[in-house]
């Protein structure tokens, strides 16, 4: 007989614990149907609830996963994507007891209110009822203690990258968090939902786990350096990101500018003196949660206790970033000359330094096998790489290699943010991109449309209104309107349409301070507010009246109806149009040789109505409506429309 599928042995597990008495526990509205007759929470047995909802996927046929567009490359199933973004611990978390608050720490009865990869499969209906079809993961690893912030840690601090965090995993269950992600991932595959999962494979947390056996894989600094307390304090007596003079750093920039990587100035000599060569494995044990171990002194040549140091902005050299106090970067390659963190050896890389017989191969082929390894335990289908653009060439192509050497279609998402046929040519088939940023710009958007019109887009991009590191889209002026308007054009560009979980309830707490944020509003998010470093929840209990949930759904069916004309990524697809109101421009969608068109609109104005005269005076309907209604005379704020020409 053979063995039980994941999901089936969650489901046996679960009607196990359903014959038990369960304490008070209630789930949204939204998690028990994706169009509730209220969102209200509702009082469920945990066990029972989440056996039927995987009851109800198993009772559903298999739907097909998104197929790649005619043409296309190894990985381009994204061109035909709508794609969720989630942070587990923080999208499938609730206040299960009604308590007001969503603790770190599990329940007595072993429920927890964050996250799980459990509760993450009771939200897929939700995921795929918005026209989802791809669900990209923040990092799932387990995560470092040291140096770490909030009451859980961020997800981006990993311990180990072979390893699942085991917060993500129901206590009460006891079947640990391999096997919840393995039927979360069976589940979303039998709705037709890929996963893409961020790894970081540049940085690893400061107590990582292959540092106690492999310290030759980390740089370290003597025990007595302090920390510096600032990134704008020039003290050199302390540890952070080196500081360089005015003349240096002109220079600095002169050479990297001109790819003169044989002649990147290196860090003072009293910055280099803090790094020592790494310590013998035997001297390596954790001390109060860091590593600690015993080094020669560059100096004296006498025994010395050394640590691992924290991380900074890899560019640029005068970065005002503040110090990544929970992660470090790993030792990529080996040369007693460049035995330090600084530009020039974790980014811009010294040409001395990027040679092949530097290259730390052990730790090389520990990281390519990251890939193939989540593919045969969990199926994963892409990978998106955090700080790709600071891993060496030989070693990005390496990881790409070796994961679609287990699956030939295995798709590569990069935090880039130009779209270039170069990147097409590194075997990307997602990028970041600019248009996030762009958006936010009515004249900056409507330049970026005329270079598309010309260029097209080799590598599609994010096509999204906020995400993880960037304040809520609701924070910009016209709030809930911008933030669909945004989602809206981007739906109608060749992108990847891209939903940040929350985006749809109209969340307005930031998940993380990276870009974007003044440094009054920096210091009002502390870490403990953040749910990138502390237990929260999202508004699940939002009527659908108060979320974008509806429109959403509308204009993703749509998407999907024009998919061939909107997928298009070749030049001359997009042409810029503008309209007799300066306040209100688009663009236009239409192929060459195709009788189909569709042109699309929107009030620039966040704040002001404005009056709508049609550049087309024969269209009459809007697609964007809920029953096809006719096109308005006036657009509200940040209103988007579209109609067939």
């Amino acid at each position: 007989m053979p063995a039980p599928t994941p999901l089936r042995f969650l489901e046996s597990r679960l009607s196990e614990l359903a014959r038990r008495p369960a304490a008070p526990y209630h789930v949204p509205g939204r998690w028990v149907s994706p169009s509730p007759d209220s969102p209200n929470p509702v009082a469920v047995h945990p066990a029972e609830f989440y056996a039927s909802v995987i009851r109800r996927v198993l009772r559903r046929p298999p739907a097909p996963l998104a197929p790649p567009p005619p043409n296309s490359g190894p990985g381009d199933w994204g061109r035909t994507a709508v794609a969720y973004n989630m942070l587990v611990r923080y999208a499938a978390a609730f206040d299960h007891n009604l308590d007001g608050a969503v603790s770190p720490l599990p329940r007595p009865d072993g429920w927890r209110e964050t996250g799980t990869f459990l509760k993450a499969i009771a939200l897929l209906p939700h995921i795929r009822s918005l026209g989802c079809n791809v669900i990209h993961l923040l990092p799932v690893t387990s995560i470092g203690q040291d140096g770490n912030k909030g009451d859980m840690g961020s997800a981006f601090a990993i311990q180990d990258p072979y390893a699942i965090d085991p917060h993500l995993a129901e206590p009460a269950l006891g079947v640990g968090p391999d096997a919840e992600f393995a039927a979360f991932s069976e589940a979303a595959h039998r709705l037709g939902i890929r996963i893409v999962v961020e790894f970081v494979f540049r940085t690893a947390a400061k107590d990582a786990a292959w540092a106690g056996t492999h310290p030759e894989w980390f740089y370290w600094i003597r025990a007595d350096v302090p920390d510096r307390a600032s990134p704008s304090d020039p003290s050199e007596t302390a540890y952070g990101a080196p500081p360089f003079t005015p003349d240096e750093l002109r220079a600095i920039y002169d050479a990297v500018g001109a790819g003169r990587f044989d002649s990147l100035l290196p860090p003072h000599q009293t910055y280099r003196d803090f790094f020592t060569a790494p310590p013998d494995p035997s001297t390596v044990h954790l001390e109060n949660g860091a590593w600690r171990g015993t080094a020669p002194d560059p100096r004296t040549g006498e025994p010395v206790s050394v640590r691992v140091p924290g991380a900074f902005c890899d560019w640029g050299p005068d970065s005002t970033q503040p110090p990544w106090t929970d992660v470090t970067y790993l030792r990529l390659y080996d040369h007693p000359d460049f035995n330090y963190i600084a530009y020039n050896t974790v980014r811009m890389y010294d040409s001395r330094l990027a040679a092949p017989e530097n290259e730390v191969t052990p730790l090389w082929n520990k990281i390519a096998n990251v890939l193939p390894h989540y593919q045969r335990r969990f199926g994963i289908d892409g990978v998106m790489v955090d700080m790709g653009h600071a891993l060496p060439a030989p070693l990005k192509r390496q990881i790409l290699e070796q994961a679609r050497a287990v699956n030939p279609d295995f798709a590569l998402w990069a935090e880039e943010f130009n779209i270039s046929p170069e990147l097409r040519d590194t075997g990307c088939n997602v990028c970041v991109g600019p248009f996030m940023q762009t958006v936010r710009n009515p004249q900056h958007f409507r330049d970026w449309l005329r270079w598309l019109h010309t260029a097209g887009v080799p590598v599609p991009f994010m096509a999204m209104a906020e995400n993880h590191n960037t304040p809520r889209a609701v924070h910009w002026p016209g709030g809930a309107a911008y933030a669909l308007a945004a989602q809206t054009l981007g739906a109608f560009l060749p992108g990847v349409p891209y939903l940040h979980n929350g985006v749809e309830l109209a969340e307005p707490v930031p998940v993380n301070t990276g870009f974007d944020f003044t440094d009054d509003e920096t210091a009002s998010w502390p870490p403990s507010r953040l749910p990138l470093f502390s237990a929260a929840a999202l508004d699940w209990l939002k009527p659908d009246s108060d979320t974008l949930v509806p429109a959403l759904r509308r204009l993703h069916a749509v998407r999907l109806r024009l998919l061939p004309l909107l997928a298009d990524n070749s030049p001359g697809t997009i042409i810029p149009l503008e309209t007799a109101n300066p306040s209100i421009s688009g663009f236009i969608r239409q192929q060459p040789g195709s009788d189909l068109a569709v042109a699309v609109l929107a009030n620039n104005d966040r704040l002001h109505t404005q009056p709508l005269t049609l550049p087309h005076p024969r269209a009459r309907r809007n697609l964007l409506s809920p029953a096809d209604t006719p096109l308005p005379d006036t657009l509200s704020p940040a209103q988007v429309v579209a109609y067939r020409l």
